[in-house]
C-alpha cells in the first residue's frame, strides 16, 4: 500500500502533509502535490494533516488513476520538503467538483 494525493489538491496545495512526511516523498506541480510511491513507507501521517482531505490510501477503490499520476509526475516534478503557504484562493476550490478536468496543470511548482 503506498497513499495517493487525489484530484482535490488540485487548486488547494495545501502543504501540511509535506511538514510530516518522514521520508520525503512530495513533489510540487505548478497547482497540486503529489507523492512518489515508491518512496512512500505507507506510515499515514499524512492523511489527517490534509485540509483538502485529498491524501488517500491506494487501497480505495477507483484511485488507479491517481496512482499513474502521482507516479509519473513523482519522477519529473521537484521534491517539496518544507511547508508553504496555501493559495489564497485555496478555499474557494476545496471540493469543487471537476477540477482535472478544469485546472490539472502538469508543470513543475518550485520545490524547496
Amino acid at each position: 500500500m503506498t497513499y495517493v494525493v487525489t484530484e482535490n489538491c488540485i487548486k488547494c496545495k495545501y502543504t501540511d502533509c509535506v511538514e510530516v512526511c518522514p521520508v520525503d516523498c512530495f513533489y510540487e506541480g505548478d497547482n497540486m502535490l503529489v507523492i512518489h510511491p515508491d518512496e512512500c513507507i505507507d506510515c499515514g501521517v499524512c492523511e489527517p494533516e490534509c485540509p483538502a482531505e485529498a491524501i488517500k490510501p491506494d487501497t480505495e477503490p477507483g484511485l488507479e488513476k491517481w496512482l499513474e499520476l502521482n507516479s509519473e509526475y513523482a519522477k519529473t516534478w521537484p521534491n517539496l520538503t518544507q511547508k508553504k503557504d496555501a493559495p489564497a484562493d485555496a478555499k474557494e476550490f476545496d471540493g469543487q467538483a471537476g477540477k482535472f478536468e478544469k485546472y490539472f496543470s502538469s508543470e513543475p511548482g518550485s520545490g524547496d
